[in-house]
């Protein structure tokens, strides 16, 4: 039986494969892609479900502002492995993503994909229209979902990243205390 639960640092590696097994390398091409490049995922908004301890499927949520100052998510990629898909795993992996992000105080939802794969979730593409992201989209793959009636009313402009930045990987990191040089001791 699967479980979802939060990413966990652990699972990085079988994420990454799960994720260059599903889309390949095309995904660093997507437009979504320029928004997640270099951030971290929205604070406990990472999930993979797992089963017998193995990453079958992944879901993220990313902080970005939908137009000035108009803060949202950004959901993706969505992956399960295909063994798993048929069973309902990625609908389950998108109900806990909306609810947990609904149970933090997000007010709103965006994601780059099938509509008629997302409206079941509540997506459509009725707030994007005076939105665009970085590069190239299909429009009609724009969707959104408010958590809160009227999230994204008004909204309009680039949708842009605001969440944390990864470390950098040639920042060294001192996991060790300081100690202090030896002291040479006359004899």
């Amino acid at each position: 039986m699967a479980t979802i639960r939060k990413e966990q640092r652990r699972d990085s590696a079988a994420r990454e494969a799960l994720l260059d097994l599903c889309l390949g390398d095309a995904r660093f091409q997507k437009t979504s892609e320029r928004l997640r490049d270099g951030r971290l995922p929205a604070h406990g908004l990472a999930f993979v479900a797992t089963e017998r301890d193995r990453v079958i499927g992944t879901v993220r949520l990313w902080n970005v502002a939908a137009g000035p100052a108009r803060p949202a998510l950004l959901l993706g990629p969505l992956a399960v492995h295909a063994d798993y898909r048929g069973r309902g795993m990625g609908g389950a992996l998108m109900r806990h993503a909306i609810a947990a992000a609904r149970q933090g105080g997000h007010r709103a939802v965006l994601l780059v994909g099938d509509a008629a794969y997302y409206q079941r979730f509540g997506f459509s593409t009725e707030a994007t229209g005076s939105l665009w992201l970085p590069g190239r989209y299909d429009a009609d793959r724009f969707l959104a979902l408010e958590l809160a009636p009227g999230a994204l009313a008004g909204a309009h402009g680039l949708v842009s990243a605001t969440g944390r930045l990864k470390p950098a990987l040639s920042t060294p990191v001192n996991r060790s205390p300081q100690r202090a040089a030896p002291v040479a001791h006359a004899a």
